[in-house]
């Protein structure tokens, strides 16, 4: 008993000495609601804030966190960038269950590392609605360097004497913020809807490239089957630093020299850093350190952190603008104490034509790269770039981008000799039913990759879409094979750029089911994933699979209902990854016009899903004395038929749908036709004819996401106009 207590005594002088200590942490999740825009949205708020409190430690220490679901669904925090026990890693029915509503959940690990990290929502879409926070971990001995009270306040508001730590930190956590539900943002994706391309003004429609002298550009981009370019999916409302549209920094003086944690914890927008009191320089990345590199301007990835320190000039308030990518927007943050305020010009409008041409150029008419015979890799070639109004008028620039060529770790990160498993990993997506995937594969149709302990593991990823994809890897820093040789930086994100190869490659150090993905939200939950497994390891308690793949096979409605003189006709459709079911209905004013629906259930097939083979029914009824016959001499059936038929769809260039069927009765049909040509931003044009003599022209102008006024003559209806209603 002597010896046990004495040696009890031992371990907590130990852990005195060495400067560990338990920190503990209480996170009240709940439903809140904010008011970005004038109107009240639902939101998620952690401690009464949105963003959630940061939570600091120092390396050595020991995390005990209590989450406390007071929501009436359930959710699971994510740790970002932190190595932790498989079992806390917070993916909902990967790694844990999710926590049930009114339930608290204790998260018990150690902190070892330091850096900038964040936590976040790892279940259905609440991270867009504010389900996150910072992480902040200080180097052991930092407190006693720092001269810190055990309550982390500083001793002397500031640095040391000739200690060259900045004299202040702040965080800033970038965020976007849509008043529309998630799950509705979610929905209109996957039927490419061109809302939100109308609300930013990114359009590319025939009117404009005529008044801009790209019509040939236009019809190659449709003759290769391929919607208008974009860099980002969706029409943000706001843009957050902090939780605000603009941020001030307080207590920053003239001269002073400020380290800025910068957290992109949006849920898909990419974000330009510029500084109006000169250059930044970069320390850290995704909490690792660098040697320091001084940049005019950098790109954040979604998910990715970087740490940078800025000086203050002798006068005067200096703007940090973070501005998206698509340059829809931006939120400022603002540093010094007074005096005259030093802004930056907006980015200007990104020339979409002009990346539209250099899509042309770099697609073939299957939609799959061309070989260029260029090796890109590390941001070193921002295809993007044709499309920046400073770089097409030619500005006199000299200012130095940020790209991963340039970040070089500070100490050697070579990993152990070990056998090396190669993975081979193709991004690959379909923008025009939004699917997003890796070797053509989403996440529910692919095995879990079996990981060997004690091998290195080296991926190389092809980026063969037209969108940047940041993949992040749980449980593991990776090293980022930038031609630095030893001294490759360690991270967490590889953002990498369309047409590019970038190699990463890591120690097999760990156990149990880890999860690597796209940290574009809606890129993760339509498949862009993968689940890497661990040989031997048990599965978790918390773990169902089934539930995991079920966020890709998710089925999504639509419909679109006119409402005009000569009737109604409208679609409703049910569909998810590969599998579509869709009805369709023409309701004329009075018996001699008729009525007629026909309802079919198909699967997408191939790697750009052109084809679509099905089965279904038609039905339909008029009241007339004609006798008509279709195009191949049969019997025409429309005035009364009721038969099952079976056909293929398939998508030609110029997007048009060429439907071919044969019913029961042996009768075929072949019909040609395209909706929502855009004229200009706002007005569509829609055609079809088939073999049964039917044919069809209409227009609509969008007022709203939702109703437009719509016109259209019918071969059957005849001329009405009115209303289209859409969801």
């Amino acid at each position: 008993m002597k010896k046990l207590s004495l040696g009890l005594l031992a371990l907590v002088v130990s852990a005195g000495a060495f400067g560990q200590r338990t920190v503990v942490y209480h996170l009240d999740i709940t439903d809140t609601v904010v008011n970005y825009t004038g109107r009240n949205r639902h939101a998620i708020a952690v401690n009464g804030s949105l963003p959630g409190p940061t939570l600091e430690f120092t390396e050595g220490d020991t995390a005990v966190i209590y989450i406390h679901n007071r929501m009436k669904v359930g959710t699971t925090i994510h740790w970002h960038g932190l190595i932790v026990p498989n079992r806390y890693d917070g993916v909902a029915y990967l790694t844990q269950a999710p926590i049930a509503p009114m339930q608290t959940y204790v998260a018990r690990f150690p902190i070892v590392q330091s850096g900038t990290y964040w936590y976040h929502s790892h279940t259905m879409l609440q991270e867009q609605i504010g389900l996150y926070g910072p992480i902040v971990i200080h180097p052991r001995g930092w407190r006693e360097a720092s001269g810190r009270s055990d309550k982390g306040r500083p001793a002397n508001d500031g640095a040391l004497p000739d200690s060259g730590r900045p004299v202040k930190e702040f965080t800033v956590l970038l965020s976007d913020w849509t008043d529309e539900r998630p799950w509705e943002v979610q929905r209109s994706l996957h039927f490419a809807t061109d809302w939100y391309a109308i609300r930013k003004g990114s359009m590319q429609d025939y009117g404009q490239a005529i008044r801009q002298g790209y019509l040939r550009t236009k019809l190659a981009n449709e003759w290769k089957r391929m919607l208008p370019m974009d860099v980002s999916d969706v029409a943000y409302d706001r843009f957050l630093i902090n939780g605000r549209s603009v941020e001030s920094l307080p207590g920053v003086h003239p001269g002073d020299t400020v380290r800025l944690r910068i957290i992109n914890g949006s849920s898909s927008t990419y974000f330009w850093l510029r500084y109006a009191g000169g250059k930044m320089s970069v320390v850290a990345s995704d909490g690792q350190d660098v040697e320091p590199v001084a940049v005019d301007r950098m790109i954040i990835g979604v998910s990715e952190t970087y740490d940078v320190l800025v000086r203050v000039p002798d006068s005067g308030r200096y703007e940090l603008q973070a501005t998206a990518e698509d340059r829809s927007g931006y939120a400022s943050a603002w540093l010094g104490s007074s005096g005259e305020r030093h802004t930056l010009q907006p980015l200007s409008p990104l020339h979409y034509f002009a990346g539209m041409k250099m899509m042309n150029e770099m697609m073939k008419s299957n939609g799959r790269m061309k070989e260029t015979g260029m090796k890109m890799s590390g941001q070193r070639m921002d295809m993007n770039a044709v499309m920046y109004p400073e770089v097409l008028n030619h500005s006199p620039l000299a200012e130095v981008t940020l790209n991963y060529g340039m970040l070089r770790s500070p100490v050697s990160t070579r990993l152990p000799d070990a056998p090396v498993q190669v993975l081979h990993f193709n991004l690959t997506g379909n923008m025009n039913r939004y699917v997003w995937s890796i070797n053509n594969k989403v996440v529910s149709e692919a095995d879990r990759i079996l990981i060997r302990h004690g091998t290195n593991v080296r991926i190389i990823l092809y980026n063969g879409t037209m969108m940047r994809h940041p993949m992040h890897l749980h449980g593991h820093f990776f090293r980022l094979l930038n031609g630095q040789g030893d001294y490759a930086p360690l991270k967490e994100v590889v953002d990498i750029l369309p047409m590019e190869t970038d190699t990463i490659e890591f120690a097999a150090t760990e156990s149990g089911d880890w999860f690597f993905h796209c940290h574009i939200l809606y890129h993760m939950m339509s498949g862009m994933g993968r689940i890497f497994h661990y040989e031997g390891s048990p599965p978790d308690s918390g773990q169902d699979l089934r539930k995991v793949y079920a966020d890709d096979r998710q089925i999504r409605p639509m419909a679109k209902v006119g409402l005009e003189s000569n009737g109604s006709d409208g679609e409703a459709m049910l569909a998810n990854t590969r599998w579509r079911f869709q009805t369709e209905w023409r309701l004329g004013t009075d018996a001699t016009k008729g009525y007629e629906s026909e309802s079919h259930i198909g699967r997408y097939l191939g790697r750009m899903q052109y084809w679509l083979p099905y089965v279904g029914w038609d039905f339909r009824y008029r009241q007339s004395d004609e006798k008509e016959k279709n195009l191949f001499g049969q019997a025409d059936t429309k005035d009364h038929r009721d038969v099952i038929c079976a056909g293929v769809q398939y998508i030609l260039p110029l997007l048009f749908t060429l439907d071919w069927r044969v019913d029961m009765k042996g009768n075929l049909r072949l019909q040609l036709g395209r909706e929502d040509i855009a004229v200009t931003s706002r007005l569509r044009f829609s055609l079809m004819a088939n073999t049964d003599k039917e044919y069809m022209a209409g227009f609509r102008y969008i007022l709203t996401k939702y109703i437009g006024l719509s016109t259209h003559y019918d071969s059957d209806m005849g001329f009405g106009a009115g209303v289209t209603v859409n969801y």
